[in-house]
């Protein structure tokens, strides 16, 4: 992909409130500056890679928000920006729309790659996965849910919804590269619950 390569607006994602372990996880891999719960926050990917940088200029020039993610690959780059106030998150989307020169509904309609629900987790497996995730540990003998979504930033929005929904505990959540993925776990009626809204507020985004 080059520089000339046609614009793509990936995912375009508001997030109203964050939640509590949502915000945990994030502020403990943030690069930037971590928000914290209830903070509005605004997720974007877009292709080529390297318009995040024209972008998030504009951004933060304009409104009044703070960036917690900035990453730029070749051919994708996503950008995070949150703040307490919500108008001027939802302020700094229409700045990045006029910034790319095209609408909301250009942005990509995400999809359900794959997800699975997996009931008593074996406690050997759980270990395992505890090596890698970066959020709250699996316990053997929960509830596991893994979602992978495409464009990638929209896991964040299924991520917070699940949590809005149910009690369940965040273990592990990437929201960079092709896929979004995250790992979820809970009594098998909560991880019922938080798939459900997961999936809701997967399929209400609009797009192409």
């Amino acid at each position: 992909m080059t520089e000339q390569s046609p614009f793509q607006l990936r995912a375009f994602c508001h997030l109203d409130r964050i939640q509590p372990q949502f915000a945990a996880f994030v502020g403990k891999i943030a690069a930037g500056s971590p928000p914290i719960e209830g903070m509005s926050s605004l997720y974007v990917e877009m292709a080529p890679g390297n318009w995040v940088f024209r972008v998030v200029d504009s951004v933060l020039k304009a409104v009044d928000v703070k960036p917690g993610a900035q990453v730029v690959e070749r051919q994708f780059g996503m950008f995070e920006v949150h703040s307490e106030n919500q108008a001027e998150v939802l302020r700094a989307g229409e700045v990045v729309l006029e910034a790319i020169g095209q609408p909301l509904e250009s942005r990509i309609a995400p999809t359900i790659a794959s997800e699975q629900v997996i009931t008593n987790v074996h406690p050997l497996q759980a270990q395992v996965l505890n090596r890698m995730n970066m959020g709250t540990m699996l316990e053997g003998g929960q509830t596991l849910l893994v979602m992978e979504v495409e464009p990638a930033a929209y896991i964040t929005l299924a991520a917070n919804e699940a949590e809005k929904a149910a009690p369940v505990f965040l273990n592990h959540l990437s929201s960079v590269g092709v896929y979004g993925r995250m790992w979820m776990s809970g009594t098998e009626a909560d991880i019922e619950a938080a798939r459900a809204a997961a999936v809701t507020a997967i399929q209400s985004v609009t797009g192409q």
